[in-house]
C-alpha cells in the first residue's frame, strides 16, 4: 500500500517542479483517480489550475449535474459540452480501438481549446498504473494513454497518481480529506459508454446503455462491487405484448477486484437478477433480453472494449 505521508508531499512538490510558473488545466471526470489529481494539482500551484469537464454525450446518467453539485466550490471550473463533436467524430466506427483513439483524440484538443483560452501550458491527468500497464501491454488502449494522438499541444502532461492502483488511489482520496462520495466512487471508463456498446454508437444504443447502467449501480450497489455495469451486446428476437420485437440484448456484469488488474464475477442472488432485467427491459421498448456475464478476468476484461 502507499505511504501517503510521503507520496503527498512529494506528489505535490513533483507538481510543482513540472509545471513551474505556469497554468495548468485539469481533465476532471469526477471519479476518484481525477479528483486526487485536481486536488494534488491544486495543492501544488492553486489559482493557476483549472478544472474542466468535458460532457461527451458518453457518460452516465446525470453525471454533469453530479460534476456541478460535487465540485462547486471551484470557482475556475469548465463545463464544456462536446456532446455533437464526440458522436459525430465517432460516426460508423465499430472497431474497438479505433473508437479508444478517436475518444482520445477528441478529449486532447477539447482541452487544447480550453488551455488556450486559459493560457495554460500543461494538462494534468488522472492516468493510474493499471492505464498504463494494459495499454503499454497491448491489452487495450485507454483514453488517456495510448489511445493520445501523437502530436498533443502541451508544453507537458503531468501525471501524479501514474504510478498507483486503484486501491492505493482511495488510499490517497481519504488522506486528503475528499468526500466520501468521490473516495469510494466506482469507477467508471474514460471513454464511458462507448466501450459499453459493441459496434457503432447510436443515440439509441446510448439510450439504453445509459437507463441500463443506472438500474445496475442502483440494484447492486448493496453488493458492494468493485465495479458494476450494464453492456449492449447486440440484438435478439423477444416477445413484447402479442408482438415480436429483435430488440437489444444488455449483458449485466458485476465484478470483486482489488486493483482491476484481475476480477472476479460476483454471485448475485436470482430475485436480485430478475428485478434488474424485468427494470431492464421495461426501460425501453427495444430491449429483448438481458443476460448476466460470469466470465473472471482474465480471461476476459472487465468491459466489454
Amino acid at each position: 500500500m502507499v505511504d501517503t505521508d510521503t507520496f503527498v508531499p512529494d506528489a505535490v512538490a513533483e507538481i510543482g517542479d513540472e509545471i513551474g510558473d505556469a497554468n495548468a488545466v485539469i481533465a476532471l471526470s469526477g471519479g476518484v483517480d481525477s479528483s486526487v489529481a485536481a486536488a494534488l494539482a491544486y495543492e501544488a500551484i492553486g489559482d493557476r489550475l483549472t478544472p474542466v469537464y468535458v460532457d461527451t454525450g458518453l457518460m452516465r446518467k446525470g453525471e454533469t449535474d453530479q460534476i456541478r453539485e460535487t465540485f462547486d466550490y471551484m470557482d475556475s471550473l469548465r463545463i464544456v459540452d462536446a456532446k455533437d463533436r464526440f458522436l459525430e467524430a465517432l460516426g460508423g466506427t465499430t472497431d474497438p480501438e479505433e473508437k479508444r483513439e478517436i475518444i482520445g483524440e477528441q478529449f486532447i484538443r477539447e482541452f487544447e481549446r480550453e488551455a488556450k483560452d486559459a493560457d495554460a501550458d500543461y494538462l494534468v491527468q488522472g492516468t493510474i498504473y493499471p492505464d498504463r500497464i494494459e495499454s503499454e501491454g497491448g491489452i487495450k488502449s485507454h483514453h488517456n494513454v495510448g489511445g493520445l494522438p501523437e502530436i498533443v499541444d502541451f508544453e507537458g502532461i503531468v501525471e501524479p497518481v501514474r504510478d498507483l492502483y486503484k486501491d492505493e488511489v482511495r488510499e490517497v482520496a481519504r488522506h486528503l480529506g475528499l468526500d466520501e462520495l468521490v473516495a469510494e466512487r466506482m469507477p467508471f471508463p474514460g471513454p464511458g459508454l462507448a466501450v459499453r456498446i459493441i459496434g457503432e454508437i447510436t443515440e439509441e444504443k446510448l439510450e439504453v446503455a445509459r437507463e441500463a447502467n443506472h438500474v445496475v449501480e442502483e440494484e447492486l450497489e448493496e453488493y458492494e462491487p468493485w465495479q458494476a455495469l450494464a453492456a449492449v451486446i447486440g440484438k435478439a428476437t423477444g416477445v413484447k405484448g402479442d408482438n415480436r420485437v429483435h430488440g437489444w440484448v444488455v449483458s449485466v456484469r458485476s465484478v470483486e477486484s482489488r486493483d482491476g488488474m484481475t476480477a472476479r464475477a460476483q454471485e448475485i442472488d436470482w430475485d436480485t437478477l430478475q428485478r434488474i432485467q424485468s427494470r431492464i427491459t421495461g426501460s425501453h421498448e427495444n430491449v429483448a433480453r438481458v443476460v448476466y456475464d460470469v466470465t473472471h478476468k482474465p480471461p476476459a476484461t472487465i468491459e466489454y472494449e
